[in-house]
Parts: structure tokens; sequence; C-alpha cells
């Protein structure tokens, strides 16, 4: 199984969970920018730490699984993780928090 694919079958549910959570809770621009600002941290993150720890060996990817395409040393590949945790997680957290009434939103 290719890396792509491992990726694709992982993150189809994540973006399931989170159009659900959006039309369920109405999320609007505010939700969304946090969201964004927060994956635009974690993949700059995951691309300089993941290209430190394959630069001092830490791992290995097998070549022949991978697109080929790299940002510094990372595979684009590894930026599915982040992305997932950066959709699947707050879309939880709106999903499972007990709805607001009326007064309360007051």
């Amino acid at each position: 199984m290719s890396y792509v694919l491992l990726a694709g079958l992982f993150l189809v549910p994540v973006l399931v969970t989170a159009v659900v959570a959006t039309r369920v809770r109405r999320l609007g621009r505010q939700w969304w920018a946090a969201t964004a600002l927060s994956l635009v941290v974690l993949l700059v993150l995951t691309v300089v730490f993941d290209s430190l720890m394959i630069a001092a060996d830490l791992f290995r990817y097998d070549d022949d699984q991978l697109t080929g395409v790299r940002l510094l040393l990372a595979p684009v590949e590894d930026l599915a993780w982040p992305l997932a945790s950066v959709l699947l997680l707050p879309a939880l957290w709106e999903l499972l928090r007990p709805r607001r009434t009326e007064e309360e939103r007051a």
C-alpha cells in the first residue's frame, strides 16, 4: 500500500466529519480562519522537524511508495497527518459539545 493511499483512506472520514460539523454547527469564517492558521503552523512544524529527523537518519521511507514530491526533506505524504488532526479534533469538539440554548447565546 502506498503512502498516498494510506493517507487518502485516513483523510476521507476526517473530511466527512469536518463537513458534517460545518453543516450541523454552522461553523463560520472565524472557525475556519482559526483552523487554517492552525494548519499552516502545523504544516511548517511538520516540514521542519520531519526534515531534521530524516537528515539525522532516524527513519526512512520506501522511495517506491512515495510520490517523489518533497518539501525540504519531508515527503508531501507526511502532511496528511497534520491536516487530519487540524480538521478532525476541532470538528469532533464542535460535534460533541452540548448545544447552547437561545438564552445562553444572548
